[in-house]
C-alpha cells in the first residue's frame, strides 16, 4: 500500500470515542472513506463521522457487536470492500462481563471479523493493543486488567499467525502497541479502582503518549511500508528496555 488514502475505504472497530475516534477524524482528514464502528453509542458515533464530514471528508457510522456473528456479516455487507481495517475495539473490565467475554472480544471476534471483512488485494490491518498486553508474558499487570492484557494477547498471536495467509493475499498486518493513555477507558478505569495509577506510570516512564499522538501513529501504520508482522510502539521505553 502507498501513502495515500484518498478513495481509500476505511474500517475502524470502536470508532465512537478515545482512540477509535481520533484515529476515524485522522484517517477522514487523509481522505478515507470511513466507516466508524460502535456497538451502542450511536449518537457519539454519529458526531464522529459527522465532524469527519463537517471536515470536508465522508464518513458513516455503523453499528455491530462484534461478538456477534450476524451483526457482523450485516455490517461487512453495508460498507463492501475495505482497504483498512484497524481493529480498535477492545473490552473486558466491565463490571457486568460475562466470563469468558474478554477473549471472545479480544481473540475470537476480531479472527471473525478479518475473516468476513472483504478485504481489497494490498489492505492493511492495524491491530490496536497496548504495552500491558503486548509484554504481557514478561510484565505483570493490574489484576483487573489481567482478563484484558491476556485475551489481547490471544488476539495478537492469533492474527500473528495469519500472516503468512494474509501475505499471500497481499495484505499486511502491522501491531501498534501503546503505554498507558490518559482519557482511554481503561486508564480511567484503573485510576478509579486504584487512585495515583496514572501519575504512577507517568513518574515511571517519564511522560506518556496522548491520545491524538497514539492515534497518529496508528494512521500512519496503515500506510507505512512496514514488513508485515511489525510491531509499532508507542512510548513506554522502559517496557522495551525490558523485553
Amino acid at each position: 500500500m502507498n501513502g495515500s488514502l484518498a478513495r481509500r475505504v476505511a474500517l475502524v472497530t470502536g470508532g465512537s470515542r478515545g482512540i477509535g475516534a481520533e484515529t476515524a477524524r485522522l484517517l477522514g482528514a487523509a481522505g478515507a472513506h470511513v466507516f466508524v464502528n460502535y456497538r451502542e453509542k450511536a449518537r457519539r458515533a454519529q458526531r464522529v463521522a459527522r465532524e469527519i464530514t463537517d471536515a470536508g471528508g465522508t464518513a458513516t457510522a455503523v453499528r455491530a457487536d462484534l461478538t456477534d456473528q450476524a451483526a457482523v456479516s450485516a455490517m461487512v455487507g453495508e460498507i463492501g470492500r475495505l482497504d483498512v481495517l484497524v481493529l480498535n475495539a477492545s473490552g473486558g473490565m466491565e463490571r457486568d462481563a460475562a466470563p469468558g467475554y474478554a477473549l471472545r472480544l479480544n481473540r475470537d471476534a476480531q479472527l471473525a471479523l478479518v475473516d468476513a471483512a472483504v478485504l481489497a488485494p494490498s489492505a492493511r490491518i492495524v491491530f490496536v493493543t497496548s504495552h500491558q498486553a503486548h509484554f504481557h508474558r514478561e510484565r505483570a499487570t493490574h489484576p483487573e486488567y489481567e482478563p484484558v492484557a491476556a485475551s489481547k494477547r490471544a488476539g495478537e498471536d492469533a492474527l500473528r499467525a495469519r500472516v503468512p495467509e494474509l501475505t499471500e493475499r497481499g495484505i499486511g498486518l502491522v501491531v501498534v502497541s501503546g503505554d498507558m493513555i490518559e482519557g482511554t477507558t481503561t486508564a480511567t478505569l484503573l485510576e478509579r479502582r486504584h487512585p495515583g495509577t496514572i501519575d504512577d506510570r507517568r513518574g515511571r516512564a517519564g511522560s506518556l503518549p496522548t491520545i491524538a499522538e497514539f492515534a497518529a501513529e496508528v494512521v500512519a501504520a496503515a500506510t507505512a511500508p512496514l514488513e508485515s508482522g511489525h510491531t509499532v510502539y508507542v512510548g513506554g521505553g522502559d517496557y522495551l528496555e525490558a523485553a
